[in-house]
């Protein structure tokens, strides 16, 4: 199997029938992974409804810990060759995958990010995220030069031993700027190309803050000031 889709799930019974049927239209043979979070609505159920009659593997945490904690969760049962975080919003376009996929076998790349600054069309959810993502970028590059442009993109695929060999801690989102420091610390190129963005608000189930920006600046830090065997 050439893919894995991890899908970390809180609370998002309004918008996750449309995305596991966007995913399964997909033209590509992919494992596909949903980990609810002790969601309070009918996530859940959902997902272990639309599981009965499509290919998708359920799994759920009796108390909420976290996107971080989620994804490792559905990274012990990835079995692709490559990985990517699927949000269960519709803010990104499944169909971004199939590109970032063939862009992975045309350069046999170890990491493709998919990049909203590379696509003007993309659209801003608020703009103290806009900048808030500019800077943490900046920083992930001066610390490890990874030279990306969208540090705190969802869509990121790794090869999933490679992943799996990084020993991820996160438990909320700093999984992403944990990934992007281990990734660098080891000199793994990064491939990046554009994708959509259709960014929701606060009162739509947007769940990010501004603490949790807080959160990865202070991962990518402390991740750079350990030896490279501690990391």
């Amino acid at each position: 199997m050439k893919l894995s889709i991890i899908i970390p799930v809180y609370n998002e019974e309004k918008t996750l029938r449309e995305i596991l049927s966007l995913l399964a239209k997909l033209p590509i043979e992919a494992q596909i992974i949903a980990v609810d979070d002790a969601s309070g609505d009918k996530s859940f159920e959902i997902l272990k409804d639309w599981s009965a009659s499509n290919q998708l593997e359920v799994f759920r945490h009796d108390k909420n810990r976290g996107k971080g904690a989620a994804i490792r969760t559905g990274l012990r049962h990835c079995q692709g060759e490559y990985t990517i975080i699927q949000d269960a919003d519709l803010e990104y376009d499944p169909n971004d995958i199939v590109k970032m996929l063939e862009t992975a076998d045309r350069h046999q790349a170890d990491v493709v990010f998919g990049s909203r600054i590379h696509n003007p069309q993309s659209g801003i959810s608020y703009r103290r995220f806009y900048w808030g993502g500019k800077f943490l970028t900046f920083l992930a590059n001066l610390l490890y030069g990874v030279n990306i442009s969208d540090e705190s993109t969802c869509y990121k695929m790794v090869r999933t031993t490679l992943i799996n060999d990084l020993n991820l801690t996160c438990q909320r989102f700093e999984f992403c700027p944990e990934l992007v420091a281990k990734l660098g610390k080891r000199k793994i190129k990064i491939f990046e190309i554009p994708i959509s963005y259709y960014p929701r608000k606060m009162g739509e189930g947007k769940k990010i803050r501004w603490h949790d920006g807080l959160s990865a600046i202070w991962t990518l830090i402390k991740l750079r000031l350990l030896p490279s065997g501690d990391a």
